[in-house]
């Protein structure tokens, strides 16, 4: 049986993997925070598609709260989580100046740790892998972390979000080796996608314009990402920028106008 926990699956792109995975066949847990009411409705639209699905609450700035969260939504689906996405995120500005103890463990807690936690206690169920018409292993377990293009594309901005992102692509490709051949894991690293609460509509679309594919990603680019990782049973450790080409993005002072 195909079970997944989405973390921050009640609004914007976790509610979009949350509902693309209950149409590929996954009973869901809706993990929430604080929008208890737009998961109770990925929830009923989860159901509406035909599968289980329960929200469970946790803080992850808690680690009381997520070292519960897997076993919470593995007892409530009926059986062991196949497919962890750990898509919650904080992303709050902060540089080298302004950075202060509480940015870091607020970036550094709910980006990396909660993730760490979570895949501890995925690896905790003792998944085993099957085996394909040659005989060959195949992993039933898939971990998907949601990191950013920022990883491929280092600036001194948000300074300990990108630290932490870059702690979990790290996360990523280290846990990828430790938990093989039974648990796959692997990356998405959007880009301009879902316009930011604090980001103007006209710096949205700049943003997205100045890509090298003059686009930005859509929700239906992130979904599809996620079905390659579902399908791909020969890929682990590796990271989908799924951002227009942003973290190419090469068109600096330092190069403009030089032959």
């Amino acid at each position: 049986m195909a079970r997944a926990l989405v973390t921050g699956a009640g609004i914007r792109l976790g509610r979009a993997m949350a509902l693309y995975l209950a149409k590929r066949g996954y009973d869901v847990a809706v993990h929430y925070a604080t929008s208890e009411q737009p998961a109770a409705e990925t929830v009923a639209e989860v159901q509406a598609l035909g599968r289980k699905a329960v929200a469970l609450h946790a803080d992850l700035l808690d680690e009381a709260q997520v070292l519960t969260l897997l076993p919470r939504a593995a007892e409530a689906l009926g059986g062991p989580i196949t497919c962890l996405v750990n898509n919650a995120s904080i992303f709050e500005y902060d540089n080298l100046q302004s950075a202060t103890r509480q940015s870091w463990d607020r970036h550094l807690d709910s980006n990396l740790r909660a993730p760490f936690v979570l895949t501890q206690a995925m690896a905790e169920q003792g998944l085993q892998p099957g085996t394909d018409e040659a005989g060959e292993p195949v992993a039933i377990g898939l971990i998907v972390n949601m990191v950013d293009m920022r990883v491929r594309k280092l600036t001194p901005e948000f300074m300990t979000y990108t630290i932490a992102k870059m702690g979990l692509w790290a996360l990523t490709r280290t846990s990828a080796q430790a938990l093989s051949p039974a648990i796959r894991v692997n990356a998405i690293g959007p880009g301009p996608t879902m316009q930011g609460h604090r980001q103007s509509q006209e710096h949205f679309n700049a943003q997205r314009a100045n890509t090298v594919l003059e686009r930005g990603s859509n929700p239906s680019d992130i979904t599809a990402a996620l079905g390659y990782f579902l399908d791909a049973h020969a890929v682990t450790g590796q990271l989908l920028c799924v951002d227009g080409g942003q973290h190419l993005g090469w068109k600096t002072p330092d190069v403009l106008g030089l032959e």
